[in-house]
C-alpha cells in the first residue's frame, strides 16, 4: 500500500551553521543534527570548545567541522561562510543561537558599554550572518533560518534591559524576515527558551532554581538543552515547509502561566 505521506523528516546531508555551538543549546544542537545525518559547522568564539564538541561528534561517527567565530565581528562572520562555501559548496541552515547576557541596571555608568555589546552578540550578529548567508541559502531546495530569542523576548524582567530588548529584537527581525523571504523559499522562525540547565543558569543556586519553577513553570522544572535542540530540529525539517514566522516558546508553559 502507497504511503500517504509525501513530505521528507530527514535532514541527512544538509549543511548546518550553529552559532554559539560550543556548549549548552547550542552544543545539543550540534549533536542532534549530526544524529540525524547533517554536516555540521559547530561554531563559536571560544575556540577550545568548538574543538571538543566538533571531537565529540566525530568520535560517535557523525560528521562535524569547527571554525571559530566571533559574531560581533563582520570580517570574522565573512570568514566564516567563504571557509564553509570553501569546503562544502552549499549551506541549507543557518541557526542563530549564539548569546551572552549581564545585569545592569538603567542608571549604571556602563549601561551603554552594556547595552552597545549585547545589540551586537544578539540582533546586529544575527542580521549580518544572514546577509552573508543569504546568497547560498537561496540556491537550497529547503533554505532555513532558525533565530534564538527567549521568553525575555516575550515579557521582561528587572536589571536585563539590553538582554531583554535585543529578545524582542530578535522576534521582530524573525517576523519581518519571514514575510520577505517567503517569497523566495526560505522560512525564517524563531525559537523562545524558557529557563533552561546551561552556562548562563549555572551559577543560580540549585535551590532558588527549583523554588522558581515549582512558582512559575507548569512543568515545574528547568528545562534541558536537548529539549530546545528537537523543537529547533522539527523547525529546520522539510516537511515543515509551511512554518513560517512562527515564534515557538519552549518554556514549560511559563509564557502562558497567569497564577
Amino acid at each position: 500500500m502507497t504511503k500517504l505521506s509525501k513530505l521528507s523528516r530527514s535532514v541527512e546531508g544538509k549543511v548546518v551553521l550553529i552559532t554559539g555551538a560550543a556548549s549548552g543549546m547550542g552544543r545539543a544542537t550540534a549533536h542532534l543534527f549530526s544524529d540525524e545525518g547533517s554536516i555540521v559547522i559547530v561554531t563559536d568564539i571560544n575556540e577550545e570548545g568548538v574543538n571538543e564538541v566538533v571531537k565529540e561528534i566525530n568520535d560517535c561517527g557523525n560528521t562535524a567541522y569547527g571554525i571559530q567565530l566571533d559574531v560581533s565581528d563582520k570580517d570574522s562572520i565573512k570568514k566564516c561562510i567563504d571557509t564553509i562555501i570553501k569546503q562544502h559548496k552549499s549551506l541549507d541552515v543557518l541557526i542563530n543561537n549564539a548569546g551572552i547576557s549581564s545585569r545592569v541596571e538603567i542608571d549604571d555608568e556602563d549601561y551603554e558599554k552594556y547595552w552597545d555589546k549585547t545589540f551586537e552578540v544578539l540582533l546586529k550578529g544575527q542580521v549580518i550572518l544572514i546577509r552573508e548567508s543569504l546568497p547560498y541559502l537561496l540556491q537550497s531546495d529547503s533554505g532555513r533560518i532558525v533565530n534564538i530569542s527567549s521568553t525575555e523576548g516575550l515579557g521582561a524582567t528587572p536589571r536585563i534591559s539590553p538582554y531583554t530588548s535585543a529578545k524582542h529584537g530578535v522576534i521582530g527581525l524573525t517576523r519581518s524576515l519571514a514575510v520577505e523571504l517567503g517569497s523566495k523559499g526560505i522560512t525564517v522562525n524563531c525559537i523562545c527558551p524558557g529557563p533552561i540547565n546551561t552556562s548562563m543558569t549555572k551559577n543560580i543556586p540549585q535551590n532558588d532554581k527549583e523554588i522558581y519553577a515549582r512558582r512559575r513553570v507548569p512543568l515545574k522544572r528547568y528545562g534541558d538543552p536537548e529539549e530546545v535542540a528537537h523543537a529547533t530540529l522539527s523547525l529546520c525539517l522539510p516537511a515543515s515547509s509551511f512554518i513560517n514566522g512562527a515564534i515557538l516558546p519552549v518554556d514549560g508553559g511559563l509564557t502562558i502561566k497567569r497564577a
